[in-house]
């Protein structure tokens, strides 16, 4: 399936994937998800296939990190139904929740690292799910393979403090990738960062993509990020999917709520 911005009715629009053999790893189905009387998503709808990477755009308080923790379970929505590899989350018990989660990392925007815990320590924790059953060899070497992944292997015995803020990304990233998720869900992944160090996680979460084949789904106000990263991009506006393309389609987009994203680029 794909999303084509339709004109005429002012959104993006679900129209069939030519090409039947693409496998959607998420489906989100007439999504509203609402505060009282502050409505953040509003029939949304998007599919996700395996191997891609959608990046989604929207001004600060648009309903991007709704989204993202509605995809994850951690928020549920009033409406709708998202399916995460053919099941749909909406509603199920917490153990199936929760193995459903294993195939699907998460990179905070915090980095949501322990301070009082190792790298070592940091990376193991995902590993604590009581139906992962693993050895302690089998643990240091998925330990020691993430590390290597985004070139930290060093660090393994330091503390979050001794790192510096990219560095402290790269091992949350890394954290992410241990039980080697089908699905990776970044929340805004270079804010707080310096453009080099920025540039430098981008090219890593793309090495991780190509490496992995992982589906990626990237929430970013990062133009560079939006740019280099994003196969397809998804602009939320008045809590619908409103427009979606690729940079260049939606950089030549002539209506005023698309432009104003792209204006001085």
């Amino acid at each position: 399936m794909t999303l084509i911005y339709d004109i005429n009715k002012q959104q993006a629009v679900v129209n069939k994937n030519t090409d039947d053999t693409t496998e959607t790893v998420l489906s989100i189905r007439h999504l509203y998800k609402s505060f009282k009387e502050n409505h953040v998503l509003v029939d949304f709808n998007l599919d996700v296939s395996k191997g891609e990477t959608v990046v989604v755009l929207g001004k600060s308080g648009s309903g991007k990190s709704v989204l993202i923790k509605c995809i994850i379970g951690l928020l549920q929505p009033d409406k709708g139904d998202i399916e995460l590899f053919g099941k749909s989350i909406t509603g199920i018990n917490e153990t199936e929740l929760d193995k459903i989660r294993a195939k699907t990392g998460f990179l905070f925007q915090s980095n949501a690292l322990y301070d009082s815990m190792t790298v070592r320590q940091n990376l193991e924790f995902p590993l604590r799910r009581h139906w992962i059953k693993v050895s302690q060899q089998q643990v240091n070497d998925m330990v020691m393979e993430s590390l290597e992944d985004v070139g930290l292997a060093h660090t393994v015995n330091m503390m979050p403090a001794e790192l510096s803020g990219g560095m402290r990304k790269r091992i949350a990233l890394a954290r992410t990738l241990i039980l080697k998720p089908e699905i990776i869900l970044y929340d805004e992944p270079t804010t707080g960062l310096d453009p080099i160090t920025g540039k430098e996680i981008i090219g890593l979460m793309m090495e991780i993509q190509q490496k992995y084949n992982t589906t990626s789904i990237i929430i970013s106000h990062d133009m560079n990020c939006v740019r280099t990263a994003g196969n397809r991009i998804v602009i939320l506006v008045d809590g619908m999917c409103y427009a979606c393309g690729n940079f260049e389609q939606l950089l030549k987009n002539t209506d005023p709520k698309v432009k104003q994203f792209f204006e001085g680029i």
